[in-house]
């Protein structure tokens, strides 16, 4: 839900487009090194994912050939497309642009189609699509294991915002990331953090995308600081507790919350609500934000679990997932 400032472009021919598995996380380690710095992320899909339909002239050829957002097209006239520039470029070459043959995917079905472009009084086809092929933003480090260096980050999935499907990915990265500013949250409207970019800073790659949280290798150098025992869902009380999260630069700041109470039956990013009470954080922030999500969890000097989710009718709440959620989630 933290996963912010998606881009959509739309498709025209002649013209440039503008338009996430470890085997194992841990074989049960019992201590990580704690995350709670700012990330850039970047990821990119398997195939191009529609996420708009336009009108061109008169008709709109995207509903004429059966698409609908969410699909995934993964061919054109039989040959193979992973992004947008390349289905550019195969269009491009079709000297038939009333008779294109496209190959998408829908809720894990391969279908096909054809896709008639509509050519415009200034000569330009265009196919009545909006697509996509990568998606960017920022997020919170919740862990690495200093062991495999494998590391987890966000605490749920990341969806893409037009469609609201979790994002099948091809490969991406997470990189240096700066805070700059923070829009304060208040009650029915979750404010932000903003971030400045440093996308040729790389700290590792992302293999994995699940509703426990995004999970790649770390290839940057370990961070030099205090290794936290893993804490078993169990262990977990309400009362004190304290997130580690980045408000200002690259430092990462430790903040009070309590916890109200702990789910040990669901099977979701929700198992812990808590309430901010660190009035610091609450005067900087107003509560939860999103990037926020990710930032670890501590009790007892053992990591429990990281923030997802901020409740928008009070903002001062929110969720956390169990840490040992993620990285069993990661393990499979």
């Amino acid at each position: 839900m933290f996963f912010k400032k998606f881009k959509n472009t739309f498709l025209t021919i002649a013209a440039s487009i503008l338009f996430i598995i470890p085997n194992s996380v841990f074989a049960y380690s019992e201590y990580l090194i704690p995350g709670g710095e700012n990330i850039g992320i970047q990821i990119n899909t398997k195939g191009v994912v529609i996420v708009g339909l336009y009108k061109v002239n008169n008709s709109y050829p995207g509903k004429e050939a059966n698409l609908k957002v969410g699909d995934v097209i993964t061919k054109i006239n039989n040959e193979k497309v992973d992004n947008i520039s390349t289905m550019v470029n195969k269009i491009e070459k079709i000297s038939d642009k009333s008779n294109i043959k496209i190959t998408y995917m829908r809720d894990k079905e391969e279908l096909n189609t054809n896709l008639k472009l509509v050519k415009q009084d200034d000569g330009i086809y265009r196919t009545g699509l909006y697509v996509k092929d990568s998606i960017n933003g920022i997020g919170t480090l919740t862990f690495i294991d200093p062991e495999t260096k494998l590391y987890g980050a966000l605490g749920h999935e990341i969806i893409e915002n037009n469609t609201k499907k979790k994002l099948e990915i091809k490969d991406g990265k997470i990189y240096k990331s700066d805070i700059t500013s923070i829009d304060k949250s208040s009650n029915g409207n979750p404010g932000e953090k903003n971030a400045k970019y440093y996308p040729e800073e790389v700290y590792g790659n992302i293999k994995e995308n699940t509703t426990s949280g995004i999970f790649g290798e770390y290839t940057f150098e370990l961070p030099s600081k205090e290794k936290l025992k893993i804490a078993n869902k169990e262990e977990i009380k309400e009362g004190k507790a304290l997130i580690r999260t980045v408000l200002d630069g690259d430092k990462v700041e430790e903040f009070e919350i309590s916890i109200k109470s702990i789910d040990h039956n669901t099977n979701t990013s929700k198992n812990i609500l808590f309430e901010i009470v660190d009035k610091n954080l609450l005067s900087k922030t107003g509560g939860v934000v999103q990037g926020m999500s990710g930032s670890p969890i501590i009790q007892d000097n053992k990591i429990i679990g990281a923030v997802t989710h901020v409740i928008i009718d009070d903002t001062k709440m929110g969720y956390g997932i169990f840490i040992t959620s993620m990285l069993e989630e990661a393990e499979n």
